[in-house]
């Protein structure tokens, strides 16, 4: 009896500090083609506002690239960009916030969620107001700060100021000065343009899920750091409330970045929406769900914070509306990877085939995604072929 070719529907999202999305799909495909020569492939690059952002959606659309030199995250420039869309959207600037203040571009001796600064996303923002953006639309992923958008939004203008009137310096620890916001001096462009920003919608500022003691340890803090930077993320939220009547308390979105998505929206009007809401304007997914047979999605890292607006999760929940299985692949399999299976992740597995450092992990990730994907693929190929031969139960 024959069996029609599978098509499978490749959904990662990139490795960071390794691999960008459309390398992890290239690998991939490579795997398909090694188990199932004659499988039909079909690609939906899951970017969630972090590093591929902005390459990804100007592909999509036909868009364009510009170079950048911006102030990165420990105050040294960086090499950064700023995409235009194609089409009718080519008035629509597309910004990675990673680009210039993601976590791949803090050195693993200054990691200190204290220290660092979004100032050089501020000059992102800047550079797209003066190549004439009508629109900016910015990712948030990928992060290597803490300070809550306020650099930012002083390069901008924006004036934060302590107790004395004089404006507090960069880095997350800078917040627990603030003691006044001054909008005067904020570039008045931004006033004329719709700024849309794609934010982790479980990413909340403050409390015990707050992002400083969700996510500081990643970026380098401290057990005391952590404390510390919340108790600051406090001060930001009350100096903001009083000074220009918002709340985030329970805000979804405020936390994305380090608590960039609170500073965005505060400090220069920006509207947060949900990150998978945004990238599905520019990706056709359904249309991929409806033809494939097997969806295999990818991430570095499957733990317990998976099911909370990871790519993972995200397509195995869309996959599930049409009984699609699900295989995710990760680079680690951390604590409560289980509670993927209960969000639409039929089975999981890490690529990595003996222990080895992250060094080696990271210089070796490309065949690793490779081979795992094979794999898979074998094991879904063998499956089907038993279940044409009346083997299994359908």
């Amino acid at each position: 009896m024959s069996i029609r070719p599978i098509r499978v529907l490749l959904a990662p999202s990139g490795f960071k500090e390794s691999l960008g999305v459309s390398d992890v799909i290239d690998e991939m495909a490579k795997g398909v083609a090694a188990a199932a020569p004659d499988a039909e492939i079909l690609r939906a690059p899951m970017v969630d506002g972090g590093e591929g952002f902005t390459e990804t959606l100007v592909e999509l659309t036909g868009g364009s690239m510009r170079p950048v030199t911006v102030t990165g995250p420990v105050g040294a420039p960086v090499e950064a960009f700023v995409g235009f869309l194609g089409g009718l959207d080519r008035r629509t600037a597309v910004i990675e916030m990673a680009a210039a203040a993601g976590l791949r571009l803090v050195p693993r001796d200054l990691r200190d969620p204290g220290a660092t600064t979004s100032f050089g996303v501020g000059e992102l923002i800047r550079a797209a107001l003066d190549l004439g953006a009508e629109r900016i639309l910015i990712g948030c992923g990928d992060s290597g700060i803490n300070d809550a958008g306020a650099g930012m939004a002083q390069a901008l203008g924006v004036r934060l100021l302590d107790a004395e009137g004089r404006q507090i310096g960069r880095g997350g620890a800078e917040l627990a000065r603030l003691a006044r916001v001054d909008l005067s001096g904020r570039d008045p462009r931004l006033d004329g343009v719709t700024i849309d920003v794609a934010v982790n919608w479980h990413n909340v500022l403050l409390g015990e899920r707050g992002v400083a003691r969700v996510f500081g340890p990643q970026k380098g803090a401290t057990p005391a750091q952590v404390e510390e930077l919340a108790a600051a993320l406090e001060t930001f939220a009350s100096v903001v409330r009083r000074d220009l009547g918002v709340e985030f308390d329970g805000m979804p979105g405020a936390g994305a970045s380090g608590g960039l998505g609170a500073g965005l929206h505060a400090l220069i009007g920006a509207t947060l929406r949900p990150r998978w809401d945004v990238v599905m304007a520019y990706i056709d997914l359904d249309q991929s769900l409806a033809m494939a047979d097997l969806v295999i999605t990818a991430e570095g890292s499957l733990d317990g914070q998976t099911p909370f607006g990871k790519a993972p999760a995200e397509i195995a929940r869309r996959a599930k509306r049409w009984n699609l299985p699900v295989i995710a692949l990760a680079g680690t399999v951390g604590q409560g990877a289980a509670s993927t299976l209960s969000v639409g992740v039929d089975a999981y597995f890490s690529i990595l085939t003996r222990p080895c450092s992250m060094d080696e992990a990271v210089a070796d990730a490309r065949r690793l995604v490779r081979e795992a994907t094979e794999q898979a693929v074998r094991l879904f190929a063998l499956g089907r072929r038993l279940d044409a031969r009346g083997r299994v139960a359908a």
